[in-house]
């Protein structure tokens, strides 16, 4: 199973997006969050994406899914030297990325079809 990685710069944040996802039925699918610093404040910190890339992918890979400019900075930084083949960071609307590739996880979608849900969701209008 593909695994995600929600990195942001607020813990919180990025609690509360997982708790989502495990509410709207993506429990079997390994989430891992690298948000906020070692001291509690608002950051990233590319080991911290490391290990939860290392833990989220549990044999299939994973997607990465940053917050903001910075955590993409990070994730670039955590990717150096990673296999392509089993890592994605994707450029998707946080909430809405996260939910589509967990959907896609949860059914039993592969690593690309998992990073082609998530960016699809940036064009998903609300309205």
């Amino acid at each position: 199973m593909i695994g995600i990685v929600l990195v942001s710069h607020s813990l919180r944040l990025a609690e509360g997006l997982s708790e989502l996802l495990a509410q709207i039925g993506s429990r079997s699918v390994p989430i891992v969050i690298a948000a906020g610093t070692a001291d509690g404040r608002l950051g990233t910190n590319p080991d911290r994406v490391a290990e939860a890339l290392a833990e989220a992918d549990q044999g299939d890979g994973a997607v990465i899914i940053p917050d903001l400019g910075s955590a993409v900075l990070s994730v670039k930084v955590a990717l150096e030297g990673a296999d392509p083949a089993r890592a994605v960071v994707v450029d998707a609307p946080f909430v809405e990325g996260a939910v589509a590739a967990a959907v896609i996880a949860a059914s039993g979608g592969d690593l690309a079809a998992v990073a082609a849900a998530a960016r699809e969701a940036r064009g998903v209008a609300k309205l």
